[in-house]
């Protein structure tokens, strides 16, 4: 660590180019605690996004018609608004309306936090893509092969659980994993409610250390990275879940 602390050193007096997060300790620590609060925002709202999905998508195929029009009014909704409006709505808005209590000094805190604010908000805005992704693997998935489920006995939940949806999924992950990735992507708005993510570390960085387009580089840098490493994952999980004729 210290050879790379004082090889950018070297670096700032023969450039000027100024990466302070490799030799300062202070800009270091507030670098990856925003790194690590984005990969954990990225992982949580990726999660619920596809489970949200999953059961959005079955909501949809429901004989109810009441199901069907929540779940399509649902994506109609999230889908047809901007995320960071999304995100305003629910901290400024609905959480203003939510009962507060006090901490152990008497400050009045609210009952949601910002990060859970945006769990919230970034996991409903991509699960309602989630859902048409995965109404569309559903409805590639043969009808012959759903009937088979059904001569087997299975009921219509244990059919989609376990016949319908594993096979739904084989056929939509390529999209699926387009749209995980723009969510990963879309973190980044969370800035706007002061969720302390990599953006928002960076720019408290810079602007103690006006090192602007070094800390910008990073940062896509970064990004670049994370999406790498998420589309690897992804396409780990779709070879190691191939059948042969679906998902082509």
């Amino acid at each position: 660590m210290d050879m790379i602390a004082h090889w950018f050193l070297e670096l700032k007096a023969a450039t000027g180019l100024d990466f302070t997060v490799f030799y300062d300790a202070y800009d270091r620590g507030n670098f990856f605690h925003g790194l690590l609060i984005t990969v954990y925002l990225a992982v949580v709202t990726i999660l619920l996004s596809i489970v949200i999905g999953a059961v959005g998508a079955w909501l949809q195929s429901s004989p109810s018609r009441i199901a069907r029009s929540i779940a399509n009014t649902f994506v109609s909704i999230f889908r047809n608004t901007p995320p960071l409006v999304q995100i305003f709505f629910f901290y400024f808005g609905i959480g203003s309306l939510l009962p507060t209590s006090y901490n152990d000094i008497g400050l009045q805190q609210p009952l949601l936090s910002n990060f859970q604010w945006a769990v919230i908000s970034l996991s409903l805005f991509a699960g309602a893509f989630n859902v048409e992704i995965f109404r569309a693997g559903i409805e590639a998935v043969p009808r012959t092969t759903l009937e088979a489920a059904e001569a087997l006995g299975y009921t219509r939940t244990k059919s989609y659980l376990y016949v319908v949806l594993p096979l739904a999924l084989r056929i939509c992950l390529p999209s699926l994993t387009n749209n995980l990735v723009n969510l990963l992507k879309t973190t980044t708005l969370a800035y706007a409610i002061a969720v302390p993510e990599m953006l928002y570390s960076v720019k408290q960085i810079w602007t103690m250390s006006q090192n602007v387009p070094e800390m910008m580089c990073l940062l896509l840098f970064m990004y670049v990275s994370l999406v790498g490493i998420l589309v690897w994952i992804m396409h780990l999980w779709q070879r190691a879940i191939k059948i042969p004729g679906y998902g082509k």
